[in-house]
């Protein structure tokens, strides 16, 4: 399943995220977790130094890399320099799996261990100060989006995206991307003001969005979160000593979480593993070519000389079944 979290700044998404990915690997799932917001925090709240954060490599950085592994033998892609970030795969295109092993986790993925098991943790990279002024971030995660229009995962199988704050990722075709998004609010007006507009952008997309409430701390915050996003509300968080001391650095074992939060981390997955009997590949297909286009006519054609509505191959459909005639690793 690939499941983003989103949210406001400061409403405490990475931590849920972080949170959450480590309760997976808890039971020892599979998880590709990939940090995906401007700000780059996600590897610290699984536990790394920040030299160590610091260290992941840049998905951005590899993106030619990404780009000619996932062109594969694609005869509608000329080269790996036409492809933008909303190229759909199609027939000859290599596609990624959660568990194998392809030179794109290599390069970009690196194995954050925790208690009870490990996951790969990939990160788009800082937007630093050589950027100002001459790159946007959604080109940082032009990367992610390309990798996710070329996964393939199953049951059992988890991505994990902490994206990046507010609305942004509507300035892409990347919101739609995922079987489940988990819109972290807290019970304030500012809280739910990105809930409201996510809502809105989603409606017309099928996107599956549930709120999770944070820093809920009584009665009358989860009463104000149920009147201003109704039955969206999925479960709340309240305060956590086990949070503090991890953002203190000092971790106890995951074990010692507070019960009800860890319940609240048990609905997630639920809600999570149950959106797979839901997931439909030909209108996941149909959204992706949708984006392709707009970006092409908008930007894409102009950027890269080549006429990219001729990269979607009409016939295509990405899913389980796809990923077994993708083509093959180079040697």
């Amino acid at each position: 399943m690939k499941i983003a979290f989103v949210g406001k700044g400061g409403s405490g998404k990475t931590t849920l995220s972080s949170l959450f990915i480590r309760h997976l690997a808890a039971h020892q799932a599979d998880v590709v977790a990939v940090d995906a917001d401007i700000n780059q925090h996600l590897g610290t709240a699984l536990g790394l130094d920040e030299q160590e954060a610091a260290a992941l490599p840049a998905m951005g950085a590899h993106l030619p890399l990404i780009k000619e592994y996932l062109r594969g033998t694609n005869p509608r892609i000329a080269s790996a320099e036409t492809m933008i970030k909303t190229t759909p795969p199609g027939e000859g295109s290599r596609l990624l799996r959660v568990r194998e092993e392809n030179p794109v986790y290599e390069s970009c993925a690196r194995t954050v261990r925790l208690e009870d098991g490990g996951i790969r943790l990939m990160a788009t990279g800082p937007f630093t100060e050589s950027d100002l002024g001459v790159a946007c971030y959604h080109s940082k995660v032009g990367a992610v989006e390309l990798c996710l229009n070329h996964l393939v995962d199953g049951p059992g199988e988890y991505v994990v995206v902490d994206m990046t704050a507010g609305s942004d990722s509507f300035a892409s075709g990347m919101f739609t991307r995922f079987d489940m998004t988990f819109l972290v609010a807290e019970p304030t007006r500012k809280g739910v003001s990105v809930y409201r507009q996510y809502k809105e952008y989603a409606r017309d997309f099928g996107v599956a969005l549930r709120v999770v409430g944070n820093k809920v701390q009584g009665p009358d915050d989860l009463e104000f979160l149920r009147d201003e996003v109704g039955d969206d509300l999925l479960v709340t968080v309240g305060h956590s000593d086990w949070v503090r001391s991890m953002e203190k650095g000092r971790p106890p074992l995951f074990a010692q979480l507070e019960e009800p939060n860890r319940a609240a981390l048990r609905t997630l997955r639920e809600a999570a593993d149950a959106s797979y009997a839901r997931r439909d590949w030909v209108r996941y297909t149909r959204q992706m070519v949708h984006f392709h286009l707009r970006n092409a006519e908008s930007w894409g054609n102009a950027k890269t000389g080549a006429d990219l509505a001729a990269q979607v191959d009409p016939d295509f459909v990405l899913g389980e079944q796809a990923a077994q005639f993708s083509a093959p690793q180079p040697a």
